[in-house]
């Protein structure tokens, strides 16, 4: 595979990908992918790489533009530009990547947010995070996997970082038929790395942690909830390495209690904490969520507010009906650990489950916690998540944040 990268030809010599006929409608729209049943299969075409440049095409031969093509894949062709002549290249890719730095610049006056957010940003099946100079990549899909050598190169144009990491251990890659692993490729990362966010400091584990090792998506939900803190205790569920519980802590809560099954997130947690100097006023935890949260009820514990942000319930849409009722269950056991007139915080980032599905299991178990309230915030991630407009699955994120009566 590596003979081929960075040597992609121009678009004129690429392969053509035909539709079938009534199945372009959705992908002229603007929609970037066209699935496995969309594509004229021929015994040429399928015996393409897996991730080969491609042309995309109407039945009558008119171009749709030019991506990357997976014959194996249910989402078979990924388009990254509707002209068909653009070449997909370092130049491509730089222009992309200064693109949407620019626009985090426009937001952020620290260099620590997601750079790249897949099809929004126009590289599809590409995740990069920034960390200083340190730059955290993920490569979810073999058409960005054959592209590695001229990324990395438009990488180091566009950023100069110091440190390069591959995360690429997600799920995803194996839809793809993409192995996994995980490699810094560029320059050292020892140990952990500084995550800032306003007056706040945390630490990161980049090459262990979860994702790639820290989740900016709920930067600005962290800083609503933080505002709610003062004066309070705060509960935070699934605490992960405790941005909630540190941002609230920092903002005036009196105490916090963080939990995690993860004794490694905890360790971390506890060290952001010391770094921030409020260790004395935090106490991170290592338990089952659920069991801990059913624990804290029957000794009345009561807090001013209470996060729960867990992991993905739903990680496939055949886990929908049965993962779905995971939110239910949070929600009646999380709603009786809220003071009267407190704050409830709970969120969903499975892209599986549809806003309003997820609100209407959120309401039956607070309906069966026998609590009332009011959604005083609904949200999803900060702006460096941007969301594509044809593909409503780069707004995974879901949270709603409700008063208890």
């Amino acid at each position: 595979m590596a003979d081929v990268r960075g040597t992609m030809s121009s678009a004129p010599t690429l392969p053509q990908i035909f539709l079938h006929p009534g199945r372009d409608r959705r992908v002229q729209a603007g929609h970037p992918w066209a699935y496995s049943n969309e594509v004229r299969m021929t015994p040429e075409l399928k015996a393409l790489e897996p991730g080969t440049l491609a042309t995309l095409h109407r039945v009558d031969g008119k171009q749709l533009g030019v991506g990357t093509y997976n014959p194996h894949a249910l989402i078979t062709f990924r388009v990254f530009d509707r002209d068909a002549d653009n070449a997909i290249d370092e130049q491509f890719i730089g222009a992309r990547l200064a693109r949407a730095l620019a626009l985090r610049e426009r937001f952020y006056d620290q260099p620590f947010y997601r750079l790249v957010h897949a099809e929004s940003d126009g590289l599809p099946g590409l995740v990069i995070d920034r960390f200083g100079d340190v730059a955290v990549i993920q490569s979810n899909t073999a058409g960005m996997e054959r592209l590695l050598d001229p990324l990395l190169e438009a990488v180091r144009a566009v950023l100069a970082p110091s440190a390069i990491v591959l995360r690429n251990d997600g799920r995803a890659r194996a839809l793809e038929g993409l192995d996994t692993h995980v490699r810094v490729v560029e320059g050292k990362v020892d140990g952990l790395v500084e995550v800032r966010e306003g007056r706040l400091a945390f630490r990161a584990d980049v090459i262990g942690g979860q994702k790639t090792g820290w989740y900016f998506d709920q930067r600005d939900n962290r800083a609503f909830v933080a505002s709610l803190a003062a004066g309070g205790r705060v509960l935070d569920a699934y605490c992960h390495t405790g941005g909630f519980a540190i941002a609230a802590v920092v903002a005036g809560a009196e105490e916090i209690v963080g939990l995690d099954s993860s004794e490694a997130a905890l360790a971390i947690a506890a060290e952001s904490a010391a770094l921030n100097g409020v260790a004395p006023r935090t106490a991170f935890r290592r338990a089952d969520v659920f069991d801990a949260l059913g624990n804290l009820a029957v000794d009345e514990e009561r807090f001013g507010v209470v996060v729960a942000d867990p992991p993905a319930f739903v990680r496939s849409k055949k886990e929908l009906s049965s993962g779905i009722k995971g939110y239910r269950k949070l929600a009646r056991l999380a709603a009786p650990l809220v003071e009267p007139g407190g704050f409830l915080f709970i969120a969903s980032c499975s892209h599986n489950v549809e806003a309003a599905a997820f609100a209407a299991e959120v309401a039956i178990g607070l309906g069966r916690a026998g609590r009332s309230g009011r959604i005083v915030r609904a949200a999803g991630a900060g702006p460096d998540h941007p969301v594509h407009p044809q593909l409503p699955e780069t707004a995974y994120l879901k949270t709603l944040t409700l008063q208890l009566d």
